[in-house]
């Protein structure tokens, strides 16, 4: 039988069943994706019309939000004023949560003005995106649009409204701005895309930490890397990374490595490195990527280890979520529906879910662009091609943050002639990766649609499982600025499952929260333990008297792992018919255009 991921049973359509007039529909819009930015224009258009409409017949709202307008345009105009103190000018200014208009030329008539104007059309729109009547998800959008074109039309993307771009251009006699001419003739061109990207590869500069390949499969390869202790913990680490980017997100420069840090604590472990899909891939489902990732690592792994031996598993962000998949599955306390093959897989000794989302209800700005027409959108543009290119989902996220990677990006590199130096971190975000159309799909619309896993409708092998079946104990980490999977709708996974929780909130983002090595400055985090079975706390009470405390979380968990381990003993070698390679191996290194 051939599981199905979606909870209402809906078929992902064969790709080689579509009419004629379907063809012509798909070609149609495929054509016009590069238009909207993928984005379905309809979902757009409901949106605009629903707050249209809610505004046309509202004249008391339209009142209200006049009066509002008129109540900012004139404390604009107070507090912009030339005759205003301009130290307290400078001071608002250097208060500003918006890092555009901190420098104190701001401070100056008439960019003061223009900075006031702008933060005031900001306040406008915040209320005016949202009208009563609304559904919450369109409202959403219109306010997120709103901020959309507001950064577009800041004062601070542009030469003739930025002190600070022009006290700059005086100041080099023009030289930056021809620089950066040559800058934005470089990209327009192509040439400079390919000079700044790739200065870190993948088993060169990062992706080094020394290992082999011990499995590999049409998804899949796993790297076990070479202990760095004469003594390990003796249950063994898998890793499973998000399919999205590449895994050495985890394995970046030896200094920042998560890997090289577990090793050098005696830990044995093993990563997955995600197969890039091409077009042959197009029916890969959400069912393989379990069955051929977790589930056939956790099989090579048990035959190093021995299947008695436990395994510590850890995923990062979507890898997390399908690892939780995957701990429900085999915990299904009903045994004639559990996992086929299970009683050949090891067992759980523990579980660490990094930045991973198990209940998908608010799942961020993300959410924004999901619901029946955005995702039948998507479903025709990877049509053709088998894939959701990793240029697409990287135009995603720029779009969800094009203040700081657009706008303010360009402004200094076109206006002020700066290239950002690029790091480890930055050259792997731009090695993008691919998704087949089918699981794409299946994620989507189990996930975020429906949010099958936090109701018990995601189903495995033809059954539904529940996130409760976990038993093994968890290490569960949020991270304060993170916009793909916010804090709080990690922090869900306490109202799922009634096993050992340890909650670790964490300073930084979805990326730089998780790579927080020691010694990484202005780290700091919160940690503390829910039983077995114990009472949750709402997550707006979750801390409260909590002390931050300075440095790094690795080492926390390095102690949360040791003490759910057995002691120390010898590594087990690798039987010489399972080395298939040294790391990083072939899979991470597969990059063609899209």
């Amino acid at each position: 039988m051939q599981p199905n991921f979606s909870p209402l049973n809906e078929p992902y359509p064969a790709r080689s069943v579509e009419s004629a007039t379907q063809r012509l529909d798909r070609l149609l819009h495929a054509s016009a994706a590069p238009l909207t930015a993928g984005l379905s224009p309809v979902a757009l258009s409901l949106a605009l019309a629903d707050w249209a409409w809610h505004l046309a017949v509202s004249p008391g709202r339209q009142l209200e939000l006049a009066t509002l307008g008129a109540q900012l345009a004139a404390q604009s105009l107070q507090q912009a004023a030339p005759a205003a103190d301009s130290a307290d000018r400078a001071a608002i200014g250097a208060q500003d949560e918006d890092p555009r208009f901190r420098h104190p030329a701001w401070a100056q008539w008439p960019f003061a003005a223009l900075r006031q104007g702008f933060r005031q059309s900001e306040a406008f729109w915040q209320e005016a995106g949202t009208m009563p009547g609304m559904s919450a998800h369109h409202a959403e959008m219109t306010q997120f649009f709103a901020r959309q074109a507001l950064n577009m039309l800041a004062p601070a993307n542009w030469l003739p409204t930025n002190p600070v771009v022009l006290q700059d251009a005086v100041a080099s006699g023009g030289a930056h701005l021809a620089q950066g001419a040559r800058n934005w003739l470089e990209d327009l061109s192509g040439a400079g895309g390919a000079a700044q990207q790739r200065r870190h590869l993948p088993g060169r500069d990062v992706a080094i930490t020394p290992g082999e390949v011990v499995m590999r499969n049409h998804l899949v390869e796993l790297i076990r890397y070479t202990p760095q202790t004469a003594l390990v913990h003796p249950e063994p680490l898998l890793i499973v990374p998000s399919w999205i980017m590449k895994y050495y997100i985890l394995d970046l420069s030896p200094h920042n490595s998560m890997v090289r840090f577990l090793v050098e604590q005696g830990h044995q472990v093993y990563m997955l490195s995600w197969r890039n899909p091409d077009a042959s891939d197009h029916e890969l489902s959400m069912n393989d990527y379990l069955r051929l990732g977790v589930f056939e690592a956790l099989r090579a792994i048990g035959a190093i280890h021995g299947k008695a031996r436990p395994v510590h598993a850890v995923g990062y962000c979507l890898g997390g979520t399908l690892l939780a998949i995957a701990a429900a599955a085999l915990g299904r306390r009903d045994e004639p529906a559990r996992v086929a093959g299970a009683e050949f897989l090891p067992e759980l000794a523990s579980l660490t879910l990094l930045a991973a989302q198990t209940d998908f209800s608010e799942p961020g700005e993300l959410g924004l662009f999901i619901d029946e027409s955005q995702i039948g959108y998507v479903d025709e543009i990877t049509r053709g091609k088998g894939y959701l290119s990793g240029e697409q989902m990287a135009g995603s996220f720029q779009f969800l943050h094009s203040r700081d990677l657009v706008w303010t990006r360009r402004m200094r590199e076109y206006l002020m002639g700066e290239r950002e130096p690029h790091t480890d971190l930055m050259d792997w975000n731009a090695d993008t990766t691919r998704m087949p159309a089918r699981m794409h799909h299946e994620y989507l619309t189990a996930l975020y649609l429906r949010n099958a896993l936090a109701t018990g409708s995601y189903r495995v092998d033809g059954r539904s499982v529940s996130l409760s079946d976990i038993e093994a104990p968890i290490f569960l980490v949020g991270t304060e600025r993170d916009h793909v999977s916010p804090w709080a709708s990690v922090y869900k996974l306490h109202h799922l499952c009634e096993a050992e929780i340890t909650f670790v909130l964490t300073s930084g983002g979805h990326n730089a929260g998780i790579i927080s090595e020691p010694g990484h400055a202005g780290r700091s985090y919160r940690l503390d333990t829910r039983p077995r079975h114990g009472a949750w706390l709402p997550q707006q009470q979750w801390g409260q008297g909590l002390e931050a405390q300075s440095g790094s979380w690795w080492p926390a968990w390095h102690d949360w792992l040791a003490k759910r381990s057995s002691a120390h003993a010898r590594p087990k070698a690798t039987p010489p018919a399972m080395r298939l390679g040294v790391a990083p191996g072939d899979y991470v290194l597969q990059t063609w255009p899209d």
